[in-house]
């Protein structure tokens, strides 16, 4: 199974977002095996990422596919470096998020080519920032969306090779929040304590998470002040929210405003800043009819979940594009210095691809739009 020298090589360069050399080294490798079976590629040079890589086909008529998959890391230079197996597992940064669902793709798409000895309608998505939010690319996602019918993320599968058909949204926001500095012995009543309106703020912005209906609102990190003899001037609140629903979402920031808004020590002023990083992906009804027609193409059940996690599947689905997240291998603790794959998944995963991919193929040759 030549794909996993393939992986090695790729999983062997480290492609953390931040190291752009990096990540643009993985995004040439990538295009050398992509040109060999006939794509063209549009580059989207950027300064301080990694290039993002728009690898396109030929048109005809018949059903728009774009394969989605992103280049970067989490894992800096010299945290987790090196590629390893055994007779079950492959083991190294990004074997399953998400050089490993690249690999997939690559594979299902050289078993099309040599069966076809053509691909065409079928366009591949890289980009290099989705580990940091995808704040650069989503801009370059939402242009090209309209260009596609069905979308296919390659994520990690589940357990049971299940694919994702809902994702949260997420956003991130700062609250900061001004005060009046003075000192705590000698002027005390003079000072507008902006660390004490924090703490108003924060209790109210913890009382929005509503678990039941899976949203979370977290204040991951606090900061303000100035000494233990100063009445605090500033604070800042930086907080995630995470949804199930576009009202959940509206509810969400409509309550933060009125947080923001509202001073609970007098005296004090706040702003929100921030944005949705990514949009939810709702399951529905256009998805699931396209899994009961990739049923009957791979004569298999295919499973399906929902994530809170997000990826760059949130922002296709946002666009309106008919989209399958989770086509990528199975594995296990990624974002860790653990992660490892599953290596019997990858077949499995390349055959449903590649049956996928040649029944689209072969439908528009059938129907003479080809």
């Amino acid at each position: 199974m030549h794909y996993f020298d393939d992986l090695k090589t790729i999983v062997e360069i480290n492609s953390y977002t931040k190291n752009k050399q990096g990540v643009d080294n993985v995004t040439t490798q990538m295009q050398l095996w992509l040109e060999e079976l006939g794509f063209n590629t549009k580059l989207f040079k950027r300064e301080n990422i990694g290039n993002h890589a728009l690898f396109s086909t030929k048109r005809k008529d018949g059903t728009k596919i774009l394969l989605l998959g992103h280049n970067d890391t989490v894992f800096p230079p010299n945290s987790f470096e090196g590629f390893k197996e055994d007779k079950t597992w492959i083991y190294g940064p990004g074997v399953c998020d998400m050089k490993g669902g690249n690999i997939v793709a690559l594979q299902a798409l050289r078993n099309l080519h040599k069966q076809n000895n053509e691909i065409f309608n079928i366009d591949f998505f890289l980009v290099s920032d989705e580990e940091t939010g995808s704040d650069d690319s989503k801009y370059i996602s939402k242009e090209i969306a309209k260009n596609y019918d069905i979308c296919f993320d390659f994520e990690a599968a589940g357990k049971n090779l299940e694919v994702v058909t809902a994702r949260k949204g997420v956003g991130t926001f700062t609250i900061t929040c001004k005060g009046k500095a003075s000192h705590a012995g000698t002027s005390y009543e003079n000072g507008i304590d902006a660390n004490l309106e924090a703490s108003y703020k924060l209790q109210k912005i913890n009382s929005l998470t509503n678990l039941k209906i899976g949203t979370t609102v977290n204040v991951g990190k606090i900061e303000g002040g100035i000494g233990a003899n100063t009445i605090s001037p500033s604070a800042t609140l930086l907080l995630e929210i995470r949804f199930k629903t576009d009202d959940e979402k509206n509810r969400v920031l409509e309550q933060l405003k009125k947080i923001t808004n509202t001073s609970y020590i007098k005296g004090t002023k706040s702003k929100l800043e921030g944005l949705i990083q990514r949009e939810v992906m709702q399951e529905n009804e256009k998805q699931l009819e396209l899994i009961k027609e990739l049923e009957k193409i791979c004569s298999e059940k295919i499973f399906t979940e929902h994530r809170g996690g997000v990826s760059d599947a949130n922002i296709f689905s946002s666009c309106k594009v008919t989209t399958l997240d989770g086509l990528g291998p199975y594995g296990l603790y990624d974002h860790t210095k653990n992660e490892k794959a599953l290596k019997s998944s990858f077949d499995k995963r390349i055959d449903l691809m590649t049956k996928i991919l040649l029944h689209y193929q072969n439908m528009e040759k059938k129907n003479g739009k080809a």
